[in-house]
């Protein structure tokens, strides 16, 4: 399968933080979600790939090419929502669209004003005046609006309403109708990356704990709730992490070693998340793993 993004022992230190041999891929015609705590690693993530912040290590691709070698309409490819809009605050859409049409070589006004339009975007109003929903929705609508084949999403549904978000999730639904396109999406509401990704992946202190299909992920997981005692009757390795509980616990398992006869409840994306992050876990237990090679 062709990858629209690759990424290749990835490494990048900060003052107080550091990238440690990150590697994963966007297939082509997919969507890739990030998830982890803040300061996991995602942004870092991004802003590599986008050239924002150059690696001290590894190698990264986009559309097969070095991403630092990419020609100006190969960029023009690639859209992107980075937190806040970084857009002049005395602007408004019609001078937005003046100034995109000479960025973009395929930049579309009428995509442009008809996104403005769907997330009523009002034309003559300053971007001062937007609010922070109003400014995510507007970076995405330029995101949108150049024939980007590749999005690049760093929490573009960050301050929105439910009622927003679920905008935001229909276009990008939308989007990827176009089996050329592909999406790399971070974002705290699981929720959200649940409904949209086909995989998922979990970084956690500038580490890779896991890219996989988010099917196999239901799969291979599900939550054990049962007394202390019948917890520890169990393989130790069939627990992944467990949490105790006022009135028993918690378990985080694998499907496959826990016994047929015991109810498990689905464990969702934010269950795998929360249950590595702050459970505790026994001292024999397989840890949580589940790495999907890049097909190159």
């Amino acid at each position: 399968m062709e990858n629209s993004v690759e990424i290749n022992n990835l490494q990048k230190r900060l003052k107080d933080f550091e990238i440690k041999n990150i590697s994963l891929c966007v297939p082509r015609g997919s969507v890739v979600g990030l998830i982890g705590e803040n300061g996991a690693g995602k942004s870092t993530t991004i802003k590599s790939i986008l050239e924002l912040m150059r690696a001290d290590a590894g190698s990264i691709k986009v559309f097969g090419k070095s991403a630092s070698m990419l020609t100006r309409t190969e960029k023009n490819r690639i859209g992107a929502v980075l937190g806040e809009t970084c857009l002049p605050e005395n602007f408004t859409l019609r001078d937005i669209n003046d100034v995109m049409k000479h960025i973009f070589s395929n930049w579309s006004e009428s995509l442009f004003f008809g996104y403005a339009t769907q997330f009523s975007l009002p034309k003559d109003q300053k971007v001062r005046e937007f609010s922070r929903g109003m400014r995510q929705k507007l970076s995405l609508a330029i995101a949108l609006s150049h024939g980007a084949e590749l999005l690049i999403l760093d929490e573009p549904t960050s301050g929105l309403d439910p009622v927003a978000r679920d905008e935001i999730l229909d276009m990008l639904y939308d989007f990827m109708q176009d089996e050329r396109h592909s999406v790399l999406i971070s974002s705290h509401i699981v929720s959200d990356l649940e409904k949209l990704c086909d995989y998922i992946v979990f970084i956690h202190e500038g580490a890779i704990i896991f890219e996989e299909e988010k099917d196999v992920l239901y799969e291979k997981y599900g939550i054990l709730k049962c007394s202390e005692q019948e917890l520890f009757s169990l393989d130790p390795s069939s627990i992944v992490a467990y949490r105790r509980g006022e009135f028993g616990a918690g378990a985080l398992v694998l499907r496959e070693k826990v016994p047929a006869n015991l109810f498990l409840e689905r464990a969702s994306i934010e269950d795998i998340m929360l249950y590595y992050l702050r459970g505790e876990r026994t001292t024999n237990t397989c840890g949580i793993k589940g790495v999907r090679k890049c097909s190159v």
